[in-house]
């Protein structure tokens, strides 16, 4: 067979996607490649498909046991024998394993890095051929890269115990230039291939909100994609509890994934989510890597991530089947100081010395100010995302929620100087400052009992913004703070006027800002592509829901039966034979083979209830 024959027979494609094609004939041809492509941009089948045409075995070396277990599945499903070597392998499973690698049984196998230094494994290595070696998540690898994994550096010394050196292959969704250089070094890659395809995901939509209540937005959001299948991240266990059970009690079918709780729940809510039984996941960013579910259609983080790498991993999890998917971010000030306490406490000097952990430290403060940038900005999202991972771009993409947003410059200086005003003379009377909101309060004409106990309903700056919503007033605190005109009290939370005010304030200088002025939600699709919105909705609903049945009479998730995307054409094409049902994108042979008499079947049945001419000339 050749490349093309590959290709259409066991994936059901008939052309490559954006830089897959240049990837294989190198593999082929036996030169290494340092491969960065997007989330759902086609890694796996960059060395998949090498895989059935080269005469040895594939190794691939994944941090990832929730994808290998998928990743086998998906693989056996189209006709590919594959199978995986890790922790959660009994003694009896690993031993018939290892002899079916030894009797050639695969042409596929994926391992464990920790894997790669035991005795059984490295015997059985030198006595078959492996032909690849691919590495996934190679950024791991990399100390500077933001999921550094010690165990990676087994790679290295596992490749000079081969009785000759394979090809190898190096992948990964998110790496900066220095983190790419490390990969090339490290795994002493030969006159690699690098190809990067762009970090760009077109069918993503990106926008960040501030909302007063987080959890009333959060749950709005996911009411308005009732039925669809989406992660909310959390930035921690508890918060990740209470988030899914307050959605739970509201009627949505929520479950949750953290490391705290128990292996067999775990992996039961995992499991549920995977095969749709619970459309949304709440989750910390322990869940996600490896989870090979394409129909994710929407992922909400409910705090600021730490870092770009770590939230453009995360929110590629959405649309992995081309879909339109949105990646949204509830932004709230009170999440820098809780990133900036996770980075204090998560840099343990274990395996560095001092000068390592501090210059790591550094690094992560770094990260976090990219990230902060981004929610604060109001340029075009998805460009802030491109120019952090050094791609071009244009000014503006015209499909996040800022290029969907009208912004308008004003004039706050009467404002700001109200608010610095009453700072002061909040300090003054006190003896000492008091936060932002009780500010906010005294500025409204608060009733409340604190408030009026210490007096400050008497200070002349009580009641002057009792017109002006809150969320504006703290809005403005914040953009004041960024200008260095206030400052906070680190330990305990109050807010003095800076030396920069002065000026301000005696009416010297003027202050402008940049508010968001009117919001459009309309979505923009991806053109030129066949979506079930431009399919025939019904249909594609009736062939969704043949695919769950199916699904769940096999034990497999959903999408490993057919993708989103595949059933979108399937709704659109209509196919009338074998013939024609092969001709849907992602559709091989052994699935139209497996599944063709079900789906055509429900499309006839459709067709003759909704008056089609189904099988006419």
């Amino acid at each position: 067979m050749e490349k093309y024959e590959v290709l259409k027979r066991y994936f059901g494609y008939r052309t490559f996607r954006a830089g897959q094609e240049e990837i294989v004939d190198a593999v082929l041809g036996g030169r290494d490649v340092c491969a960065i492509m997007p989330t759902g941009g086609g890694k796996s089948l960059c060395y998949q498909l090498p895989a059935l045409l080269l005469s040895g075995i594939t190794i691939v070396i994944s941090p990832l046991i929730s994808l290998m277990h998928d990743q086998v599945i998906a693989l056996k499903e189209m006709g590919i024998p594959a199978a995986y070597i890790n922790h959660t392998l009994t003694a009896p499973q690993l031993t018939r394993v290892c002899r079916n690698i030894g009797e050639g049984v695969y042409r596929i196998v994926y391992v464990a890095p920790e894997r790669l230094e035991t005795e059984q494994f490295l015997s059985l290595m030198q006595t078959v051929t492996v032909s690849l070696v691919a590495v996934d998540e190679a950024h791991c690898i990399s100390e500077w890269g933001q999921d550094f994994r010690p165990s990676y550096r087994h790679i290295v010394s596992f490749l000079q115990t081969l009785p000759y050196r394979p090809t190898v292959a190096a992948f990964t969704a998110t790496a900066t230039a220095r983190v790419r250089r490390d990969i090339i070094e490290t795994l002493a890659l030969d006159s690699p291939l690098c190809v990067t395809t762009g970090f760009d995901r077109p069918n993503l939509y990106f926008e960040v909100i501030s909302p007063r209540q987080k959890y009333d937005a959060l749950e709005a959001l996911v009411r308005a994609r009732a039925g669809k299948s989406g992660i909310v991240y959390c930035m921690t266990r508890k918060l990740t509890e209470s988030v899914c059970e307050r959605l739970v009690s509201a009627g949505i079918a929520a479950t949750k994934y953290h490391a705290g709780l128990e292996d067999a729940e775990r992996h039961g809510n995992q499991e549920a989510f995977i095969r749709d039984e619970k459309t949304v996941m709440v989750a910390t960013n322990a869940f996600g890597m490896g989870i090979d579910k394409s129909n994710v259609s929407f992922v909400i983080h409910y705090n600021m991530p730490l870092s770009m790498e770590a939230y453009y991993q995360e929110a590629g999890r959405a649309g992995r089947d081309g879909e339109p998917a949105d990646c949204i971010l509830l932004y709230s000030p009170g999440d820098i100081v809780k990133a900036r306490t996770l980075i204090a406490l998560g840099e343990e000097a274990e395996t560095h010395t001092p000068e390592e952990t501090e210059l790591l430290l550094r690094q992560n403060y770094e990260r976090l100010e990219h990230m902060i940038a981004y929610c604060k900005t109001t340029a075009c999202l998805r460009g802030q995302i491109l120019s952090y991972f050094g791609q071009e771009h244009p000014e503006r993409c015209e499909s996040c929620g800022n290029c969907k947003t009208d912004y308008v410059e004003e004039d706050v200086t009467v404002e700001a100087q109200k608010i610095l005003s009453c700072i002061r003379r909040a300090k003054t009377h006190l003896g000492y400052p008091v936060g932002r909101l009780m500010i906010a309060k005294i500025l409204a004409g608060s009733k409340e009992q604190r408030l009026i106990a210490c007096g400050l309903d008497t200070i002349s700056t009580y009641g002057i913004m009792a017109e002006t919503p809150r969320e504006r007033v703290l809005d403005l605190m914040e953009r004041l703070e960024e200008l260095h005109y206030i400052s906070t009290d680190p330990e305990h939370g109050g807010v003095f006027v800076g030396v920069v005010a002065d000026a301000l304030l005696r009416g010297k200088e003027t202050l402008r800002m940049t508010f968001k002025y009117q919001h459009k939600p309309e979505r923009a699709k991806k053109k030129g592509k066949q979506t079930a919105d431009m399919a025939d909705a019904s249909l594609y609903e009736a062939l969704r829901q043949l695919r769950f049945t199916l699904a769940q009479k096999e034990g497999v998730p959903a999408y490993v039966v057919f993708s989103n995307s595949t059933l979108a054409d399937m709704a659109a094409r209509k196919p009338l034979t074998k013939e024609d049902f092969l001709l849907v994108s992602g559709v091989g042979e052994k699935k139209a083979k497996r599944y063709a008499d079900d789906f055509l079947e429900a499309i006839r049945a459709y067709e003759e209830k909704n008056g089609g001419n189904y099988g006419e000339a």
